[in-house]
């Protein structure tokens, strides 16, 4: 993945690294634009925590540049270089009161007059009432933001976050996700973070590049990457999709027309990434939420112009906001199908007959020489060096 914007804060050129026989991170061309709320994402092992170790000093790039800014720092030691980094342990000094944690940093500097920059820092993190507090007694997340004020305190140029939330439970984890985009938005530093978590890319970042054996699969804002995944492994690791094996019937104008289990499909030419030969293999993706689901009975009511799928139910999970629906059907086994739980219909059950219909425009296509399930497995929370 190559970009040609060398005005960002953190530029990345040909930087690769390799242990022995094995490549954690291949050559990789990137950068991170001034300012920004940018997120390494992927599953472990994939080379986003190598990638962010090397900007941080922590790891040697076996080839390649680290440039900060206009300053090439690729032989610079960690601590010579404009960064501070925020890990998942927070390592916060526990017989230091919550002030002191703070001004670190500052006093490590040879700083005497620190209460006022400190007291900013607190008030930034919403801290401020807690300053003569000790770490143990505060929250996790409250923990996460005195970590955060720590390594702001002084400045850096670039703020890098490896897994910071991962040690919170799900509610907190999903407040202070807000909490560091407010963060960041407020001081304008340049944040680059590393997650497993999708939704964590989504919900914080500006721009995600999803990561995956070493490599960048595709870069982009986060709704441009969840709509129009380039591969299979972004189509299934950002979220889900049904991929439906598919051959091209027709193409014309702007749209392709493809078979699948006994009926016909369209699919916007813009949206289509593969070949498209009459006669040609694709597969045919659709977001869960994107399908409306109609008992077989209605089948008569759904629109004209849009793409169906008939099928039956296998398996229907009540989520609370949403019901989550498994059906089978001669397009493909095991589609899904999440419905809001507005007007439920009580028909859909296990075993009903029904009809999967979306808008066209929201169906994608991908070259079906990739692996289908590329991208499906679980990720784990807990990651070595070479995540």
């Amino acid at each position: 993945m190559t970009t040609t914007d060398n005005s960002g804060d953190v530029r990345l050129r040909g930087i690769r690294k390799t242990y022995g026989s094995f490549t954690a991170v291949h050559p990789l061309d990137l950068t991170v634009p001034q300012g920004s709320f940018f997120a390494l994402l992927g599953a472990s092992g994939c080379g986003k925590t190598t990638t962010l170790r090397m900007i941080a000093g922590l790891e040697e790039p076996t080839g390649g540049t680290v440039h900060l800014g206009d300053q090439d720092v690729t032989r610079l030691p960690p601590f010579k270089r404009p960064v501070n980094t925020v890990f998942q342990s927070y390592a916060l000094f526990p017989h230091l009161d919550i002030f002191e944690n703070v001004a670190f940093g500052l006093r490590r500097r040879g700083i005497k007059s620190v209460k006022k920059q400190v007291d900013e820092m607190l008030e930034l993190v919403q801290l401020g009432e807690h300053a003569r507090k000790k770490p143990h007694q505060l929250s996790g997340g409250q923990q996460q933001r005195v970590a955060v004020a720590r390594a702001l305190i002084n400045h850096p140029k670039v703020l890098l976050l490896d897994e910071p939330l991962g040690a919170l439970d799900l509610k907190l984890r999903r407040q202070m996700q807000l909490e560091l985009k407010r963060i960041q938005t407020e001081v304008g530093i340049t944040f680059v973070h590393v997650t497993h978590d999708q939704e964590e890319a989504m919900t914080m970042a500006d721009t995600v590049a999803v990561m995956n054996a070493g490599r960048v699969e595709q870069l982009g804002a986060p709704a441009d990457l969840y709509e129009n995944p380039r591969t299979t492994f972004v189509a299934n690791f950002l979220g889900t999709s049904n991929l439906i094996e598919a051959e091209v019937d027709t193409t014309s104008g702007d749209a392709i027309v493809l078979r699948a289990g006994g009926g016909k499909l369209s699919l916007p030419s813009r949206r289509c990434g593969a070949p498209t030969a009459a006669g040609g293999k694709v597969l045919v993706g659709v977001r869960p939420e994107k399908i409306s689901l109609t008992h077989a009975d209605d089948a008569g009511t759904i629109p004209d112009g849009r793409n169906r799928v008939s099928g039956r139910i296998a398996d229907a999970s009540f989520i609370g906001v949403s019901t989550q629906y498994v059906v089978d059907s001669p397009a493909g086994a095991a589609l899904q199908v999440y419905v809001q739980n507005v007007d439920r219909d009580t028909r859909l059950v296990p075993g009903a007959e029904v009809v999967l219909h979306w808008n066209p425009a929201h169906t994608f296509g991908l070259d079906a020489a990739q692996d289908i399930q590329a991208g499906v497995e679980k990720v784990e929370p807990h990651e070595g060096v070479v995540a």
